[in-house]
């Protein structure tokens, strides 16, 4: 592969720095390890914040914002043709030159003062210090803890090096610059920030778990004849809301029809047990539905059960990312008996939506890729038959955005012909929104969407934070998230 010279700082390198370069070796490079005597090392206060909220949140094990003790310097093998300055201050040279920055600013401690701050940093990948080639929006799961966030943040700042690596050894590097340089960085403090706005954001979180569940979703469902939410770009009216008992809630709703009768898949989702399984909703000649009932349980969580058709069978896809491995069933006793068929693709994938185009199927996922975020980083898959084999599309990941990475639901034709992707929205948490994004570009090259136009939450249904949309003929499902008490 690449002969590629690392930059680290000579004192207190940070542990996403070390991961980095065991991923670069794991993908091939030759490697090798300068030092660089980097910035001012981070504030106590940093330090003992990270401590403390490690210790809070039951995490062992050094977080990528640990310092490590020492990152042996190393010749490679041969000339390198790339230099990766994760130290953030390299000297100029006739080699080019990646770095990263965070908000704006090459100090990595930047990206724990925005999260502390409770912004969503921005990563870019400047080439020679002035042309923006990589661009990552990591999604923070856990707002309330700047320690985790932080790490959701390096996880991508490891995800955005190996992408540029790998595009600059394929000469995929985008020829123009993708955006102007970012800029917040250099102009705030740690301390200030975490006192200021993260410790008092801890403890609303605190005191919310302690009277509300963590996270309660809620299925919504109407049948109409009238253009859907893909149509208006608004929910609009005639929703009803599956009851649950408060025990355990519903959520990601797949409807099928079958016989000329109308069914509907979802997560459901015990609190007891926190593992979640798939359940089947029936509705009569009438519309009403039927008690959910079990019909699909592993070991291991169960969500989002894209159900479909295809070649005399009726198949399902439901997310896994659990298990490591995204396992395709089909229906030996339909809705009732799942088998599994095959494992189509290994790792941490979620929310897989197939989509058949130009005689390929082709699969839209998100990939924790080892750290951080289920919900920021788009992967998408192809094969000729379902089957497989399924191989990785050459420029995954596509994209690294917390706005518009994950899928919320199957992909849809609206009225004008556009082929529109339901896509989650996590600027404001996970389930902040939704939005729809148009299919501009897919083939083996290039795969391109549109900026996601976000769906208008006015009308009848009573939690706006929705995060999945579906619609099977007159059977139009979505789901929200819900206040409910302990």
């Amino acid at each position: 592969m690449l002969a590629i010279e690392v930059i680290i700082p000579q004192s207190a390198p940070r542990h996403w720095q070390q991961v980095a370069i065991e991923r670069l070796q794991a993908d091939g490079h030759d490697v090798a390890i300068a030092h660089q005597p980097g910035p001012a090392g981070w504030p106590a206060t940093a330090k003992a914040a990270f401590q403390f909220e490690q210790r809070l949140f039951r995490r062992h094990g050094p977080l990528l914002g640990s310092a490590v003790q020492a990152i042996q310097a190393r010749p490679g093998n041969r000339p390198a043709a790339l230099r990766l300055d994760l130290a953030g201050n390299a000297p100029p040279s006739d080699v080019p030159t990646i770095g990263l920055r965070f908000d704006g600013s090459s100090a990595d401690l930047s990206a724990a003062i925005a999260v502390a701050a409770g912004r969503l940093p921005v990563i870019e990948a400047v080439l020679d210090e002035k042309t923006v080639v990589g661009q990552a929006r990591p999604m923070v799961d856990k707002r309330e803890s700047t320690a985790l966030g932080t790490e959701d943040v390096f996880a991508r700042a490891i995800t955005l090096v190996l992408s540029v690596a790998r595009a600059f050894a394929t000469d995929r590097l985008p020829s123009e610059p993708m955006a102007e340089i970012h800029g917040h960085g250099g102009r705030a403090r740690f301390t200030p920030a975490y006192l200021g706005a993260a410790l008092p954001r801890l403890g609303r979180e605190a005191l919310r778990r302690a009277r509300f569940r963590h996270a309660h979703w809620r299925v919504g469902y109407r049948f109409t004849d009238a253009p859907g939410v893909a149509d208006t770009g608004r929910l609009g009216t005639g929703w009803s809301v599956l009851p649950d008992l408060g025990d355990h809630f519903y959520a990601d709703p797949f409807p099928f029809w079958w016989r000329d009768q109308a069914f509907m898949f979802v997560e459901d989702y015990p609190h007891a047990t926190g593992k979640a399984v798939i359940s089947v909703v029936a509705f009569d000649a009438n519309g009403v539905a039927e008690k959910p009932r079990v019909v699909l349980e592993e070991a291991h969580h169960l969500s989002y059960p894209q159900v479909f058709q295809r070649d005399g069978a009726i198949w399902m896809l439901p997310e896994a990312s659990a298990s490591g491995k995204l396992m395709l069933y089909r229906a030996g006793d339909f809705p009732d008996g799942w088998i599994p068929e095959t494992v189509l693709v290994e790792g941490e994938i979620s929310d897989a939506t197939l989509f058949e185009h130009e005689g390929l199927l082709w699969l839209f996922a998100t990939d924790r890729d080892g750290h951080g975020s289920t919900s920021d980083t788009l992967v998408v898959f192809c094969a000729p038959a379902l089957a497989g084999p399924w191989r990785p599309h050459p420029a995954n990941p596509i994209l690294i955005d917390h706005s518009m990475a994950r899928p919320g639901g199957a992909f849809v034709r609206n009225r004008d012909g556009c082929v529109l992707l339901p896509v989650q929205d996590g600027t404001l948490g996970y389930g902040g929104g939704l939005g729809l994004s148009e299919l501009l570009e897919l083939n083996q090259q290039a795969v391109r969407l549109s900026a996601p136009r976000p769906i208008d939450a006015a009308g009848d249904w009573p939690y706006p934070k929705i995060h999945t949309l579906n619609r099977a003929g007159r059977l139009e499902v979505i789901d929200g998230i819900a206040a409910v008490r302990k």
